[in-house]
């Protein structure tokens, strides 16, 4: 068993400017669609809080994309997107987005009602609210959203090798069809570290902002 692993190092260090080359291009995707996943998400879920009609319709479509297999949304895209990197990230940021959105939805929905009667109290406006009060306390939550979908997408992003898009899938796939045991370790090792050192990373950063709104979870602010 370990003689395969020195062969995947043997052949991650042989090839090592293809590795980092793979290894940005695996980044990349990940940076780009959980971007977009939250500059949709966060918004879409900020406005389903305020209108339950629109909420169901937000989950149910958050939650069709989510239970479509990641390969059939890449099948469904490239031939709207083409072969590339694009539809790559459009596959991910769509598989991206139900996770931010839940966790959006119900960070804000968990703030204590005591809380938001004291905001009203002294006198703030519902953006006022949602921009001191809600959305700092449901920032953790809303972290924890992002944090599950960026690691999720991580191992999305090896399918994304099927529509030509790159990342350490190249190595991963085209292992598998050659029956090359190192060449696959050596894609999969490297995003599984990913994967863990983004989730740790990211989970504490989420510890951090959960210490913060516990410790600025008292009476809102009265300015404006």
């Amino acid at each position: 068993m370990s003689s395969i692993f020195v062969a995947a190092a043997d052949y991650l260090f042989g090839n090592f400017t293809t590795f980092i080359q793979l290894l940005k291009e695996h980044i990349f995707m990940v940076v780009v669609a959980e971007t977009a996943a939250i500059a949709v998400a966060v918004p879409v879920g900020i406005i389903a809080t305020r209108n339950e009609t629109f909420k169901g319709y937000a989950l149910q479509i958050g939650n069709i994309f989510h239970t479509i297999p990641p390969l059939a949304v890449i099948a469904l895209v490239f031939p709207i997107i083409g072969i590339g990197m694009r539809a790559g990230i459009f596959a991910m940021w769509i598989y991206g987005l139900l996770p931010i959105l839940l966790n959006t939805i119900t960070g804000i929905e968990q703030v204590e009602d005591d809380i938001l009667r004291a905001a009203r109290g002294v006198g703030m406006t519902d953006n006022q609210m949602l921009r001191k009060v809600q959305l700092p306390l449901a920032m953790p939550i809303i972290f924890a959203g992002i944090r599950t979908s960026a690691v999720i997408n991580v191992g999305n992003a090896y399918l994304a090798f099927f529509i030509g898009a790159g990342g350490l899938g190249d190595w991963v796939i085209t292992g598998i069809k050659l029956f090359n045991n190192p060449q696959i370790l050596a894609g999969a090792i490297p995003g599984a570290l990913l994967a863990i050192t983004l989730d740790i990373s990211l989970g504490a950063i989420e510890n951090r902002l959960g210490d913060t709104s516990d410790t600025e979870g008292g009476a809102p602010d009265v300015a404006a």
